[in-house]
């Protein structure tokens, strides 16, 4: 009886052991298993950046639907984790839980109508669902990042710069519907108001300008250099270093700010007399066209404030 007994307790253990084993060796698709950092019924110890993406959508510098254009993802499609279930979006947009950062990569491929650069960007949508709706200056905005630069090719071809150059942040320009509704435009294109470069190490500032301060009423809606050119400015070296960099805007004003330098504050008649409605862009946005060029871009945190 004991012997019997005996018997079943080793033949139950070694089905256990056989069963725990097999659990161990279950072979796991990386593609499939996303965890996702809102659901806290996960036990995963790997923290993501802190970017909330309900009012951005991301251009990658990829054709991959073959329609002319850069492609380019909406709001659903990367909230919640979505973006680490696309491949096409993993290639140049993916987590480094290492140091709780996104990774912006890209190098030159697909380009936008206006622009011969190729970017992998983040774009403001304050309504996901129209792109058409976007705010004015006196509406104002905040960004705040937390950034970095991770690498970058040299530039062999300028004899200014020792490295390429990317631009971090933007506020870009656009003409408003009504304006576009008065003239019949065919394009809503606006210059962009800021443009916040890494070059060098250096963060500098490029804001758009008038030509002629003295250019009123429809003049201004023009795109062309002979109307509105770059005011640039040195804000400081921060090499490959994280920094943080922070631009608020608001009615003909606007105050940049890099770590806990004294902001950089412009009030001038161009704003004032600023015509375009804008949003706000975050990422990589790589400034040549040259053959084996890339950038890496990394965001620890993202905020946009209205």
């Amino acid at each position: 009886m004991k012997l019997k007994f005996l018997l079943s307790y080793v033949l139950v253990l070694a089905l256990i052991f056989s069963c725990s084993e097999d659990s161990d060796n279950e072979p796991m698709d990386n593609d499939t298993a996303v965890i996702d950092p809102t659901d806290d019924d996960n036990n995963s110890s790997e923290i993501y950046a802190d970017i909330d993406f309900s009012n951005w959508k991301v251009t990658l510098p990829v054709d991959e639907d073959n329609n002319g254009s850069p492609d380019e993802y909406q709001p659903s499609q990367l909230i919640n984790g979505g973006y680490r279930n696309d491949w096409t979006i993993r290639q140049y947009m993916y987590d480094d839980t290492t140091d709780t950062s996104i990774e912006f990569y890209t190098s030159p491929g697909i380009s936008t109508t206006n622009s011969s650069y190729s970017r992998t960007e983040l774009r403001e949508l304050i309504n996901p669902s129209n792109s058409r709706d976007n705010w004015t200056l006196a509406e104002g905005g905040e960004m705040i990042g937390s950034l970095r630069l991770v690498e970058i090719t040299e530039d062999n071809q300028n004899s200014n710069r020792d490295f390429h150059r990317t631009i971090v942040m933007q506020i870009h320009g656009i003409i408003s519907q009504e304006d576009m509704n008065i003239h019949g435009f065919s394009s809503n294109n606006g210059p962009p108001l800021i443009k916040i470069y890494w070059e060098d190490g250096h963060i500098w500032s490029f804001k758009k300008s008038l030509v002629n301060e003295a250019t009123t009423g429809d003049a201004l809606l023009s795109t062309s250099s002979d109307t509105w050119e770059d005011e640039k400015i040195d804000m400081g070296f921060v090499g490959y270093e994280k920094f943080d960099f922070r631009i608020t805007a608001s009615d003909a004003r606007l105050e940049l700010q890099l770590n806990d330098s004294a902001p950089l504050v412009y009030e001038d008649i161009s704003l004032n007399k600023w015509p375009f409605e804008n949003y706000f862009k975050a990422g990589n946005y790589l400034n040549t066209t040259a053959a084996g060029a890339f950038s890496k871009v990394k965001y620890y945190s993202l905020t946009v404030t209205h």
